[in-house]
């Protein structure tokens, strides 16, 4: 074997990459056979050409692309080395950090089917105690109980470019709710034109909103329809042991199944109201 003169294949063995990535390299300028036979056109390399090689498969391990690669290579400066590994540092941060949020709302997703398959079904009242929480609301143009559910998904589309033009990460957009205030809860006042998600701690300080730990009288159902009813059953149930509200209602889509046999949303939701229970 040649040293001076490699063939692709050779070059490609030596430094256990493809004969296709090298061609890639030619084409897109990065690294170019360094000789080239006037009798035969074959083309060669030369085992230094391997440093650059080195540099090159390097900057693909820091996620760079080909195309900046490029421009680095032909600035042929030093000193710009130090500030592209800077700036792609933070790069790579934005991406652990957006992997970290999607991680985050798939282990919300799969808790929330263990905690339904733990749940009472078929619209029975069950007490839960549930830690403090952050939710993100915002204040829709509508009632939420005047609509059906072709405005449900309109109020989500609000939702959902509020969000976007906050710069606040989609990833959340699951769990979404809707709020009825206390003062409406207890005047009986079907009102609510909030929706709602929750947010992980690190965005509280994005005007989320803290909502305290409490024991909560609770009510599952699948039936997008009957949240009124199931509101007011809830309500019943506190008048009638005698529980003090202590906070805002809130419905919670705690399981958003896929659309698969019709074109519209399946879900699985749980109304819940904070309350005091009377000393005995």
């Amino acid at each position: 074997m040649d040293l001076q003169k490699l063939t692709i294949g050779q070059m490609a063995e030596l430094n256990h990459i493809s004969e296709q990535t090298l061609r890639l390299y030619d084409r897109e300028g990065l690294l170019k056979p360094q000789y080239t036979d006037e009798n035969t056109g074959y083309r060669y390399y030369h085992i230094t050409q391997s440093a650059r090689l080195d540099m090159i498969q390097n900057m693909k391990v820091y996620g760079m692309t080909l195309r900046r690669i490029r421009e680095f290579l032909a600035e042929n400066d030093a000193d710009a080395l130090q500030r592209l590994l800077l700036e792609q540092a933070g790069q790579v941060d934005a991406r652990i950090e957006q992997l970290s949020r999607s991680r985050a709302a798939i282990m919300r997703t799969l808790d929330n089917f263990k905690r339904y398959e733990a749940m009472p079904k078929n619209g029975e009242i069950f007490i839960e105690f549930i830690p403090q929480r952050y939710i993100y609301r915002y204040a829709c143009d509508r009632n939420y109980f005047d609509q059906d559910e072709t405005g449900y998904e309109y109020m989500l589309r609000q939702l959902k470019r509020h969000l976007l033009s906050n710069n606040m990460p989609l990833s959340y957009f699951s769990n979404v709710g809707t709020v009825v205030r206390k003062e409406h809860l207890l005047s009986g006042n079907s009102f609510s034109n909030e929706v709602f998600l929750f947010v992980d701690e690190r965005d509280r300080a994005r005007d989320a909103e803290t909502v305290p730990a409490a024991t909560y009288v609770c009510l599952c159902s699948s039936e997008f329809s009957r949240e009124r009813e199931n509101m007011l059953k809830l309500m019943d149930y506190v008048r009638e042991h005698g529980c003090q509200v202590v906070g805002d209602y809130l419905c919670e889509v705690i399981i958003d199944f896929p659309v698969l046999d019709f074109d519209k949303r399946q879900m699985i939701y749980k109304t819940q109201i904070p309350v005091c229970f009377p000393k005995k």
